[in-house]
């Protein structure tokens, strides 16, 4: 698996977090479902941040996918990461992760939208047979499971898609319906209106939002989860709501940092418990259930 480790070097002092025992260096995973190379640009800087609070070596872990990093969890890697909702789930069974704050944008919640260009003569979602569409990635919860659901549910043949495509990121599949590589895609938005929409965000397009017309948009789905594996969170409590505290001052410090713009919105961080994520759990035993339809 490829993937992408930044370590930012510089001299520490000793800063004791109590009386805990500290680890050599930290990693941190970030989820790539934006603009790759923005995000990047944020994590480098947040992790220089981070470590000037704590004291401790803060590295970046970038995958190439949101698989890389449910891997990266599960093989010990990676400390902490920002998940999906759907990958921490998962995560959270393979990896033994502990959920500690989670994203807060427009809203407390945000949803999964399918968009077609605003002349298309697409109307419903039985219509997306025959087109072509893009979705994010197979792990991704408003770019592809959340949809994906809904068509089996309505008993949509995806079969008679005429082509899916992983784009690997939102800001790629808006990128592509502006090409015109495909006809339709399914991404983000922060509100339910569409008005903060990926598609608003990544386009270059004037009048962005009036280009696209909404076929279709989710219930809401909660924000996407900053969490810590158990294992290190039990030997490192303390450290670690230090950390969790001091990501919530950076965030609200910097949160004009145009670098830092790509992670995290203006409203930042709220602590966050597992059963917010009730919801995204019986997302996954649905499409389990509906496998093969």
């Amino acid at each position: 698996m490829r993937h992408l480790l930044v370590t930012i070097l510089c001299l520490f002092f000793t800063i004791s977090v109590g009386a805990e025992y500290q680890p050599k260096s930290i990693t941190i995973g970030f989820t790539t479902g934006g603009d790759a190379a923005k995000a990047k640009e944020g994590a480098v800087k947040l992790a220089e941040k981070l470590q000037a609070e704590l004291g401790v070596p803060v590295n970046v872990f970038i995958p190439k996918d949101y698989q890389g990093l449910i891997e990266a969890l599960s093989q010990k890697k990676i400390d902490f990461a920002f998940l999906t909702a759907t990958t921490f789930v998962e995560s959270e069974k393979t990896a033994g992760v502990k959920v500690l704050l989670k994203k807060i944008w427009k809203e407390p919640f945000y949803y999964s939208q399918i968009l077609v260009p605003s002349n298309s003569k697409a109307k419903k979602l039985q219509d997306l047979q025959g087109l072509r569409v893009a979705f994010v990635d197979t792990k991704s919860t408003s770019g592809y499971l959340y949809p994906m659901l809904q068509l089996k549910k309505q008993k949509i043949d995806v079969k008679k898609i005429k082509e899916i495509k992983m784009s690997g990121s939102h800001s790629e599949s808006v990128q592509m319906l502006d090409r015109g590589d495909v006809d339709a895609i399914a991404v983000f938005s922060d509100d339910i209106k569409g008005l903060h929409s990926a598609y608003v965000k990544y386009s270059k397009k004037e009048n962005a939002g009036k280009k696209v017309r909404i076929l279709w948009t989710s219930d809401a789905i909660p924000n996407d989860p900053f969490c810590v594996r158990n294992e290190f969170y039990e030997k490192y409590p303390k450290l670690t709501h230090t950390l969790m505290f001091a990501l919530i001052d950076i965030v609200d410090q910097f949160k004009n940092e145009k670098a830092l713009s790509e992670l995290f919105s203006e409203s930042g961080f709220v602590p966050a418990t597992s059963k917010q994520y009730d919801s995204v759990r019986d997302l996954v035993k649905q499409m389990a259930d509906l496998k093969g339809l």
